[in-house]
């Protein structure tokens, strides 16, 4: 806030919601807002400020004086430029979640701000979720491959921030990339990659933007090298904040197409999360892993657990990704693919490729028949205690799906 004076100052600062008059010589122009209480006179006064939050405020009521002294054409403009300006002024930010839909991607944001974008197209082979904004309001996963940053890690470039993938699927490829072959020197790598499908996006069936979520709805088609679709999904995506925590849920149901679908037991595949190199367990910067049956980083891998947590230092600050397995979810609780280089992914198929000791998982989905794997994904501040993981897991667990 500024104080009136004599000298000939006056401006005005949109970008930044504020706008500040002070006694200009020929004119004085007087705000007085009040809530309840007496106005009072410019004369008693010792402050002038009149802020965004003010102007928006329905239950705000905005008075305004004005005094002339004597009038002259710099006073006539200066008056039609603070008329003008009021109304932008006024214009607060959105208040909670709004939705862009672009060609490309479809951009959620809340209170103005990015929290991250579905990209339906890419020089990918599905579809994915980047960046993701976190409570801090730094990026939680991965920019690579999508933006190569100094210092981050550049390996595994079908790792896609957040995306579903599977490595055998009827003899299809999801999981990796036609990059992730070019790249590699391995013979068995490159064998498979005459294998490489596709997880292409082909409608949203359903949008839904309110203060408090955003509901996307979306059906994918997945095709064989050849062209051929012999599968498909649903998506239900719902982003939330609660508090300081961000929410993403995934549910994601699959319908064979035409003849039955055969999900191979493999390593690499599932619900997945690349988090970013500074929170990996392998930077030593501080990064863990942690399961709700308390393993810990490397061994965590393999086993099963209601959640599986990565947290650590982002920026100077301790945050956290946690992903939930629902109990409707398919082979609730599922083992956890989860590595301390940083990849975070619930794998129910892969039970004997992550567990010698477990049975096969191939398991057959026949048409007409449903497979569904449910998640959510919270993004914290703190280490999994500190974010009372455990009493949000439980509510999220007694949630009917």
């Amino acid at each position: 806030m500024q104080a009136l004076g004599q000298n000939p100052i006056g401006g005005a600062d949109l970008l930044r919601g504020a706008f500040t008059v002070q006694a200009e010589g020929c004119v004085v122009i007087w705000f007085g807002i009040s809530q309840g209480r007496r106005l009072i006179h410019p004369s008693q006064a010792d402050n002038l400020c009149v802020t965004k939050q003010g102007l928006g405020c329905i239950n705000y009521l905005i008075h305004m004086s004005i005094y002339f002294t004597k009038f002259s054409r710099r006073a006539a403009a200066f008056l039609l430029l603070t008329s003008m300006a009021l109304p932008l002024l006024a214009a607060d930010k959105p208040k909670g979640f709004t939705l862009e839909k672009g060609d490309d991607a479809y951009t959620i944001k809340y209170k103005g701000e990015l929290f991250t974008k579905y990209v339906i197209k890419s020089e990918s082979n599905k579809p994915y979720l980047w960046p993701v904004i976190g409570p801090t309001g730094k990026p939680v996963t991965r920019a690579y491959p999508m933006e190569t940053i100094d210092g981050e890690q550049h390996d595994h470039p079908h790792h896609r921030s957040i995306w579903f993938g599977h490595e055998d699927v009827s003899g299809v490829e999801t999981w990796h990339e036609q990059r992730t072959f070019d790249e590699s020197k391995s013979a068995s790598m490159k064998e498979r990659a005459k294998r490489l499908g596709q997880t292409k996006h082909r409608e949203f069936k359903k949008v839904e933007v309110k203060n408090d979520q955003v509901l996307l709805v979306t059906a994918d088609d997945y095709y064989d090298v050849n062209g051929k679709k012999f599968m498909e999904d649903e998506r239900r995506y719902a982003f939330q904040i609660n508090g300081d925590q961000r929410v993403i849920d995934c549910d994601i149901t699959f319908k064979a197409v035409g003849e039955p679908v055969i999900f191979n037991d493999a390593k690499d595949a599932g619900f997945s999360v690349r988090v970013p190199t500074l929170m990996a367990v392998d930077s030593k910067m501080g990064g863990h892993i942690l399961t709700s049956e308390g393993k810990t980083d490397k061994d965590a891998w393999g086993t099963r657990a209601k959640w599986c947590s990565y947290y650590g230092p982002l920026d100077g600050e301790m945050v956290g990704i946690t992903m939930f397995n629902h109990p409707s979810s398919f082979r609730y609780p599922t083992p956890w693919h989860v590595r301390t280089y940083g990849l975070l992914t619930a794998n129910p198929f892969g039970t004997k490729n992550l567990d010698k000791t477990a049975e096969d998982g191939t398991t057959t989905l026949k048409p007409g028949d449903k497979l569904v794997l449910r998640h959510r994904i919270i993004l914290h501040k703190g280490d999994p205690k500190a974010a009372d993981i455990e009493a949000a897991y439980k509510a999220y667990a007694n949630e009917k799906k």
